[in-house]
Parts: C-alpha cells; sequence; structure tokens
C-alpha cells in the first residue's frame, strides 16, 4: 500500500508549512489528486486517517478534490475525458493524445490556527 508512504509524505509537507506561521494545529487540509495520478483514493483516505494521529492534522478535515483525466487527440485535436491511459478519441479513435490534466498530486490548500 504505497498510499500510507504518499500520507505520511503530505502530512509531513503540510506540518512543515504550518510550523513556518507557528501554527498550534491544521484546521483543513485540501488535496487535487487526479484519477490518473496512479492513486487509490479510498486507500489514500484509510491512509490518512491513521496517520494524522499525533499530528497537527489530528482534528482536521481532509478533503480530495478527484480531478478526472482529460486529453487532447493529436489527430483531430479534440479534448475528451479518459479513464484509462489507453482510451481511444471518442471523435476518431485514434489512440495518439496528449494528456491535458489527470496526473495532479498537490496540496492545495492549508488552512491554520496559529498560536497568538
Amino acid at each position: 500500500m504505497h498510499e500510507f508512504s504518499i500520507a505520511v509524505s503530505i502530512i509531513e509537507i503540510a506540518e512543515a508549512e504550518a510550523q513556518k506561521v507557528n501554527a498550534i494545529k491544521i484546521k483543513e487540509l485540501i488535496l487535487d489528486i487526479g484519477t490518473m495520478s496512479g492513486i487509490e483514493f479510498f486507500a489514500l483516505e484509510t491512509a490518512m486517517e491513521m496517520a494524522v494521529k499525533n499530528t497537527l492534522l489530528e482534528k482536521s478535515r481532509i478533503k480530495i478534490n478527484k480531478i478526472q483525466a482529460r486529453a487532447k487527440c493529436t489527430e483531430c485535436s479534440q479534448e475528451f475525458d479518459m479513464d484509462h491511459v489507453y482510451d481511444p478519441c471518442p471523435y476518431c479513435q485514434s489512440l495518439y493524445h496528449e494528456l491535458l490534466s489527470g496526473k495532479e498530486l498537490q496540496i492545495k490548500s492549508i488552512v491554520v490556527d496559529v498560536d497568538d
């Protein structure tokens, strides 16, 4: 389950950013994760629940935005949503395309409480 190591890395990054502003806790963490990022969403959610224990994120709200994979066909230039890397263009059936979105794995925002 590589999602657990990803969850730990996300928590480490979020805590490092929170500590830069002397945060006492992280209230909310929003992630953008693409449907072709290689992440199993349920496994990541489960891993995050376990990994946040005894961290600044222990009682935080963690939201995961799923970014639908989207491609542009190199043959007909049409854009389309993809579910699998080998999906053909629905307009011309070409297998040649450029991935425009869907591989994201990033922290979109962190909301913290700071020590006054």
